[in-house]
């Protein structure tokens, strides 16, 4: 029988597996997984606010106007709805619904910002303590109080 040898296999783990989980263990990975979690949260609440309450009421201002109907039709036939008209294949440009997403980002950049500014102000960083005056400044100190008394 031919002899066989029976090495030990040593598996080395990459360097690089030590540094990736270093990586996704740091607080700036997992706070922003956090905040992308909240942020896919509060888009749905963003994109409520925008189609039930602040689109009636831009809708109401302009007399009914209901920007996710508005399109421009390229190709094919006219269409009352632009579900019609996706429906029946047609090519469109839907700059209403351009409209919806600007407005849904106007809106959200603005929670955003005055989230922030709230932050800002709860945890706002006291000032910072007054420096020990120097050796210069206690020497001149000391010397002006000797001049005082003289």
């Amino acid at each position: 029988m031919p002899e066989t040898r029976k090495f030990p296999v040593s598996l080395k783990t990459p360097g690089w597996v030590d540094d990736f989980k270093a990586f996704i263990m740091r607080g700036n990975v997992v706070d922003l997984a956090v905040g992308v979690v909240i942020g896919a949260a509060f888009t749905g609440i963003v994109n409520s606010l925008v189609k039930d309450i602040i689109n009636p009421l831009i809708g109401l201002l302009t007399g009914g106007v209901d920007f996710s109907n508005h399109f421009i039709i390229l190709r094919g036939a006219p269409a009352a709805t632009l579900a019609e008209a996706q429906k029946a294949g047609d090519v469109t440009i839907n700059y209403g619904l351009f409209i919806n997403a600007l407005i849904n980002f106007l809106i959200v950049a603005a929670a955003i910002f005055w989230v922030v500014r709230l932050i800002q102000k709860v945890y706002k960083s006291p000032p910072p303590a007054a420096a020990a005056p120097s050796q210069t400044e206690l020497l001149l100190t000391e010397i002006r109080d000797l001049l005082k008394t003289r």
